[in-house]
């Protein structure tokens, strides 16, 4: 991985923030397959990107790129302005970029304070360097806190959780990590009305502290609730770059669903 000096804040030669994270122009092949194509995007801190796309449309590649488990085959990755190459997703951790996966890597037997510090245990001082079991305990909670999360107990079981807590867990991992881009892959796929309703909180509450985040998602409803910009993918390739302001939900709605594509199809039928 490249290394970079401190994160600059804006372009000094036009005064536009500068992105957290950048794509230009990134592609992916796997021999002839080619998975992403002249794919352009842009995170900011303080907002959500909605990566909107059906099932094959390439959002899963754009994770992994992004988050170091694959190179780009063209194009570059910039972080704060500068080209990055990741080696490993751990170079991307590094510079603070987190992904929180749809199974979200943790155990469901061992209790919340556990799996909150799961891989990166602390340990009392001396010579037996044992589990220092109290100070993580309160670590969890107050974290989970300022993220608003509320947990009645920390001991609990994990797998005890609804899976919008579980999410909100993971995400508040993620940060006390050092993450200032979260990646969420598909956090509401599998939760109901009020689930979702909870992650998207936390979502924009991450938003509102600085973070930048990058919201994997089909649904439209939910990326519209708090995206600032959206990028729509088809088969590999970028159908739209927009922002909050230039379009509706509607629109969003009809452009997810096919646009053009399901005009023409219904049209067809009806005249079937």
């Amino acid at each position: 991985m490249s290394t970079t000096a401190e994160a600059p804040t804006a372009d000094s030669s036009s005064g536009a923030e500068v992105p957290l994270v950048e794509l230009r122009g990134v592609g992916k092949s796997y021999g002839n397959i080619i998975a992403l194509k002249d794919i352009n995007l842009r995170v900011g801190a303080g907002e959500v990107t909605g990566v909107l796309g059906d099932n094959g449309a390439g959002k899963s590649t754009l994770i992994k790129i992004i988050a170091g488990l694959h190179k780009p085959t063209e194009g570059q990755l910039l972080v704060d302005g500068k080209p990055t190459e990741f080696n490993s997703p751990k170079d991307a951790l590094k510079v603070g970029i987190a992904t929180v996966y749809q199974d979200l890597a943790v155990v469901s037997l061992m209790p919340v304070w556990r799996n909150f510090f799961l891989g990166n245990e602390l340990r009392k001082k001396g010579f037996l360097k044992s589990l220092d079991i109290n100070g993580m305990r309160a670590t969890t909670i107050s974290e989970l806190k300022k993220m608003g999360i509320d947990l009645p107990d920390v001991d609990a079981p994990i797998g005890s959780l609804s899976g919008g807590q579980r999410q909100c867990v993971a995400i508040a991992r993620a940060i006390f990590f050092g993450a200032r881009v979260l990646i969420l892959d598909e956090p509401t796929a599998a939760l109901g009305v009020k689930q979702s309703g909870m992650v998207l909180r936390y979502i924009t509450a991450a938003k509102e502290q600085g973070f930048g985040v990058i919201f994997i998602t089909h649904n439209p409803h939910h990326a519209h609730m708090v995206g600032d910009h959206f990028v729509l993918l088809n088969r590999g390739q970028q159908k739209l770059d927009c922002s909050f302001g230039e379009i509706t939900l509607e629109q969003l709605t009809q452009e997810m669903a096919g646009g053009n594509e399901l005009e023409a199809l219904s049209h067809e039928l009806g005249r079937t």
